[in-house]
């Protein structure tokens, strides 16, 4: 297995995992603060390496520009809408949500990356996609999504597909700690003025849980996913490299199985299956 396979399927392991604490963090407190603090305490970490490292800045306006774009779409805008989207969104609802990030990338790319949109990439887009609403359906009980929820989780993955194509078309970007901290700290600029506008003074009113998501979600996927998934935007094809994260439900279902019993039915292995064979058709074709 390939060192970029390994990195990815870590990324979405990971990512996959986020869920949960995101879901806690948009109940026990107020969602764009709760960001806020979360883009601040990620960025400060990487500006501290960066200036320890004495790593190279970028040297124009254009350049910072565009840094900074990628982490108001990236960061402030998807996570931002998604958090808000969660307070009544159910995580079956907002995992089909997240999971069209690949068919939304795949159909931009042959405009916008120059990336071939081939037969073998649709159809494992498809058949990826199809398997996460096949597991995810199966998971959803009886609960209702409303139509503005939806809306607001469709248009974080827009913004982190926005947020995708403006990193992939910059010319050998700069080290990915100092894109990393540019983009954290530039989504904390913008996204503090609209947590005050429409959350007032910070407040919080949850305990253990809510601090011990905040520890989860900084370190292991504000840090490690997004250092991870700018590596593999580097060294890989969007479209296809995003095609990964179809495995999140997936992932998602078998720590339910492993944690908490759940049991798993006949219809999340006929998932698992179309997701499996989606990401052979993408990969495979990547391979020709």
């Amino acid at each position: 297995m390939s060192r970029g396979v390994l990195a990815a399927l870590l990324f979405v392991f990971l990512w996959s995992t986020s869920f949960v604490p995101s879901r806690i963090a948009a109940l026990e407190a107020p969602p764009l603060w709760f960001l806020v603090a979360r883009f601040v305490t990620a960025g400060l970490f990487f500006a501290a390496l960066a200036f320890a490292l004495r790593l190279p800045l970028p040297v124009t306006a254009r350049r910072w520009t565009a840094l900074a774009a990628v982490g108001v779409f990236g960061n402030a805008g998807y996570l931002s809408l998604s958090y808000v989207a969660f307070e009544h969104l159910s995580s079956a609802m907002g995992a089909i949500v997240a999971c069209t990030n690949p068919l939304i990338l795949a159909g931009v790319s042959p405009w916008l990356l120059r990336e071939r949109l081939t037969l073998g990439k649709s159809l494992g887009m498809i058949l990826g996609f199809g398997g996460v609403v096949i597991v995810m359906l199966s998971r959803a009980g009886g609960g209702s999504a409303r139509p503005q929820d939806v809306l607001l989780a469709f248009a974080g993955v827009g913004a982190f597909v926005v947020a995708t194509v403006i990193f992939k078309r910059i010319p050998e970007p700069e080290s990915l700690i100092v894109v990393s901290g540019t983009g954290f700290g530039s989504a904390a600029v913008v996204l503090a003025p609209l947590a005050f506008a429409f959350e007032g003074v910070p407040h919080v009113a949850g305990g253990g849980p809510l601090v011990a998501s905040f520890v989860y979600l900084v370190i292991f996927l504000s840090v490690g996913t997004t250092l991870l998934w700018f590596w593999l935007l580097t060294h890989g094809e969007a479209s296809r490299v995003s095609a990964y994260f179809f495995l999140a439900p997936a992932f998602g279902m078998m720590l339910g199985a492993l944690v908490l019993h759940e049991r798993i039915f006949l219809r999340d292995a006929l998932g698992m299956a179309c997701i499996i064979a989606g990401l052979v058709f993408v990969q495979c074709d990547a391979a020709r």
